[in-house]
């Protein structure tokens, strides 16, 4: 077979999750092409480039000021898939639900697109053009200061504006730009296979990171290593999942050796013909779990990943919550959050921490309805402890959870250490709405001295569902490859009218799983309907929404569990699924093991 009956190979950088899996899709229908994808905006996507370049590919996809950065660091020939007039359209009509002022913001390409389309439909939108990543930012404070709360752009716009505290919908790729793109991209790429193929390798594996590299032939044996050969566990390892590597992309794994954890990351490659498999297993940086169980420390980093991913950075769910939440950020006295199920105490107490003084130190989490007697002994009586440390924060979630006992012991330590003091306080109990605090939840504001921060249920918000829903869908599309427009009137009025007794958590759920099983561009209200009609069967008979439930947690927590398990006939993946739970801990909730029940927003 010759050189020209070899399938061209195409390298594509996508600036968000959802556009690499509509990459791989779009791919699908040309069969002479190996595409492989990987996600990385702007700089990022650059070093993925350089990183990746000498991998034998014939030319690069990816998407505005990307690629216009990948142009700069490799002579492949670099295809920018361009924004359709459609795909700007689409977006608008997203954005129309959300009730603030907004503007759309962008290069050229896209604010061309829009002006275009506002001359035709005779939209009345604030339209801004910008040429650099600078001019971003300075356009978007401008625009804050004059009272605008949401903006539509590319992923440098996005990326900028989330950042700046604004809500924003990302401008995403449909199919047919990306098809067009990659049909340039096959023309192009023809004409670029002028590498040799073992310089090409020799130049990449020569650049390890961090941990070290390794290279098998087909037949294990080792081609490179470097710095050294793994050891034979690691070796036998690597040997046994040669064969999982897919044929385009990577498999990622992870390996616990010598104190560390690995994240190893593997890919085919082509050798003069011979293929080989290229591992990479670079030191994690991923928090481990707590060897105790409750008890989790974050530091600045890991805490705003967590909250940046929550549904109340992503929807712009604070609302009216966000101007008390800013005066008491910076507030000395300890806090007590107050909430239904599901209302995002736990994300609430990151975003104080994350907007106060102390943002520097570490953010303990206790998880009251978790932790041991071991944990507790940790908490209260080691050296170690963090509540023997000075100018961090502490979280103790779940405070009504406690025994009466361990509150008691709790609130001792507490005062008599003057903890308060020392550390950034915050608690947190779940309370119905209109009814009153618990009485471990009052002792600790009494004794303490907490600021009270009361979070809304969202059936509360009615009037805000339509925005929130809108935000969030947008954000799906980027996670999901999506290209969904929005919500029939019948859907979005099923919505409002649903009583949501596990609040934002199950409005999240719900709208992935209508996200992820649409099949047009509008959410219908039959599909809403049908999927409300399941959530309320998971409900406890009798049990009003947001009402006084006289059952024990755990009694709650299994009476769910085996409801979502009978809903999906017995199918234990799919009822963990439903419930935002791993399947292991769905093992441990039928076995009546505290777990929480919700995920995190």
């Amino acid at each position: 077979m010759g050189a020209a009956a070899e399938p061209l190979r195409i390298l594509g950088i996508a600036p968000y999750e959802g556009m690499l899996d509509a990459m791989r899709r779009t791919a699908e229908n040309l069969p002479d092409v190996e595409l492989d994808v990987y996600t990385g905006d702007l700089q990022q996507g650059a070093d993925i480039v350089r990183r990746t370049v000498d991998a034998g590919y014939d030319a690069i996809i990816s998407r505005g000021g990307t690629a216009t950065l990948i142009r700069e660091t490799t002579d492949l020939p670099v295809i920018s898939i361009q924004l359709s007039v459609y795909d700007v359209l689409r977006t608008i009509r997203l954005a129309q639900s959300y009730s603030n002022l907004y503007a759309i913001v962008g290069f050229p390409d896209i604010t061309e697109a829009a002006h275009t389309l506002c001359d035709l439909l005779r939209y009345e939108l604030d339209i801004l053009t910008v040429h650099s990543t600078e001019e971003v930012e300075t356009t978007l404070q401008r625009l804050q200061k004059g009272g605008y709360r949401m903006v539509i752009g590319d992923m440098v716009t996005h990326t900028i504006a989330r950042r700046m505290g604004f809500d924003a919908f990302l401008i995403t790729s449909g199919a047919e730009s990306l098809h067009t793109a990659l049909e340039q991209a096959v023309e192009q790429g023809r004409n670029s296979r002028r590498m040799r193929r073992e310089n090409q390798l020799l130049r990449r594996i020569a650049q390890p990171e961090k941990g070290f590299v390794v290279v098998l032939r087909a037949d294990g044996t080792y081609y490179y290593a470097a710095p050294r050969e793994p050891d034979h566990e690691l070796g036998a390892l690597l040997h046994a999942r040669m064969r999982e590597i897919p044929r385009t992309g990577a498999l990622h794994f992870y390996h616990w050796a010598g104190g560390l954890l690995y994240r190893i990351s593997a890919e085919r490659l082509t050798l003069n013909r011979e293929e080989m498999f290229l591992f990479r297993c670079n030191p994690s940086q991923i928090p481990l779990r707590s060897e105790r169980t409750g008890i989790r420390t974050l530091n600045q980093a890991e805490c705003s990943q967590l909250f940046m991913s929550s549904f109340y950075s992503i929807s712009g769910a604070m609302g009216e919550l966000e101007p008390r939440l800013n005066a008491i950020a910076e507030a000395r006295q300890p806090i007590m959050i107050v909430g239904e199920t599901g209302t995002g105490k736990q994300q609430i107490a990151r975003a104080l921490y994350l907007r106060g003084s102390r943002r520097n130190e570490p953010f303990v989490e206790v998880d009251c309805a978790l932790a041991d007697e071991k944990s507790w002994d940790f908490l209260l009586n080691h050296a170690a402890s963090p509540l023997n440390d000075m100018g961090g924060t502490v979280y103790f979630q779940h405070l009504d959870a406690l025994s009466d006992r361990r509150a008691a012991t709790l609130l001792s330590q507490i005062i008599e250490t003057d903890l308060a003091r020392r550390e950034r306080l915050i608690f947190s109990c779940s309370c119905a709405e209109g009814t009153p605090l618990s009485p471990t939840g009052q002792d600790f504001v009494n004794r303490v001295g907490c600021l009270s921060l009361r979070l809304p249920a969202l059936r509360t918000r009615a009037d805000e569902i339509p925005s929130l829903a809108s935000l969030y869908l947008g954000s799906l599309n980027q996670e999901l490859g999506r290209e969904l427009i929005g919500f029939t009137p019948h859907a979005t009025e099923l919505l409002i009218r649903y009583r949501w007794p596990n609040n934002y958590t199950q409005f999240k759920q719900v709208l992935l799983e209508l996200a992820t099983l649409a099949t047009s561009s509008y959410i219908r209200g039959s599909s809403v309907a049908e999927l409300l009609d399941k959530q309320r069967a998971l409900c406890a008979p009798g049990t009003p929404a947001g009402g006084t439930d006289h059952r024990t947690l755990d009694q709650i927590t299994l009476d769910a569990v085996r409801a979502a398990v009978a809903a999906n006939n017995g199918n234990h993946s799919a009822a963990a699924r439903q419930l935002g739970i791993s399947r292991s801990t769905l093992w441990r909730l039928l076995k009546n093991v505290k777990e929480p029940l919700a995920p995190d927003l």
